[in-house]
């Protein structure tokens, strides 16, 4: 399992975080940009990759901007279709997203993320079936004694609607069926720290996000790790995209290809608990079929 990272700061489309402040005259990927400014909005697991990306390609990149913020999948969608943004973040095919004319945009997939339901670690379970943990999550199953855990009652936390992480842990785990009515938080950080300091509480997070003050659940005995995401033995992960118009600007186009550079995701990746699409032995479409490579 990956070290988690440390908390990041998340930010909603109104706010602004600058990745890093681009002054360093260091050549390390290439010549010095225009000063083109880019935005990037969206998806809060990817939101740490892109970050520190951001942050290692101004200082090598003199003069170039790239401001990050969070927001979710959905935000990330519509904010680069509107043109309002460069780049847009999705846990997501731009495909399953209402609304998104995914013809117009260009996807560029840069990681992938496995997701785990994560405890408080005081509600004694490490393992449930897929069957139970779909019962938990549509309030079928209200106490942790039920699945083996103590005498507490669950308190479900999921995300918000237009998340990314939503749309893939319900895609693989409810099929189709409605979610218990619950709290809603709209990043992997918030729930992070609520999760843990909630007695009885579940939901679920990226694996960059687990730490060891949540305990992150085995579905019938298969562990949250990257190499069985690689495999498919794990079945909640997603492709991480970085969505931009048709014809992107020269600046959002050489950042996206810093980060799918062999520097980045032999490095980068690894280290901040992201998978290098390059290791996934089996690849997943828009309509969630899986084939081996």
């Amino acid at each position: 399992m990956k070290k988690a990272l440390s908390f990041v700061t998340i930010l909603g489309v109104s706010g602004v975080l600058l990745a890093g402040c681009g002054n360093s005259s260091n050549s390390g990927t290439g010549s010095s940009s225009s000063g083109t400014k880019v935005t990037v909005v969206g998806s809060t697991a990817l939101q740490p990759l892109v970050e520190q990306a951001a942050t290692d390609y101004q200082s090598a990149n003199s003069g170039a901007s790239i401001t990050v913020q969070g927001g979710g999948s959905g935000t990330g969608l519509s904010q680069v279709q509107q043109k309002a943004v460069q780049i847009g973040n999705s846990d997501i095919f731009a495909e399953k997203q209402a609304g998104i004319k995914a013809n117009e945009l260009k996807d560029h997939q840069v990681a992938v993320v496995g997701m785990a339901p994560v405890v408080n670690k005081q509600a004694g379970v490490k393992n449930v079936s897929m069957a139970q943990l779909k019962e938990i999550f549509t309030g079928k199953i209200t106490n942790w004694k039920q699945v083996g855990g103590k005498d507490e009652k669950i308190t479900v936390v999921n995300r918000a609607k237009g998340s990314g992480t939503r749309a893939t842990f319900e895609q693989a785990v409810l099929g189709g069926a409605t979610a218990v009515k619950s709290q809603e938080q709209d990043s992997n950080g918030t729930v992070q720290k609520i999760v843990q300091s909630t007695p009885g509480a579940v939901s679920y997070l990226s694996f960059s996000f687990l730490n060891d003050k949540l305990q992150p659940l085995s579905i019938d005995n298969v562990k949250p790790t990257d190499a069985n995401v690689e495999t498919n033995k794990w079945k909640i992960w997603s492709y991480e995209h970085m969505y931009t118009t048709a014809k992107p600007s020269k600046e959002a186009e050489k950042f996206i290809k810093y980060i799918q550079s062999s520097k980045v995701q032999d490095g980068l990746v690894k280290k901040l608990g992201y998978i290098s699409i390059s290791n996934m032995k089996v690849s997943k479409d828009a309509n969630n079929k899986v084939t081996a490579k």
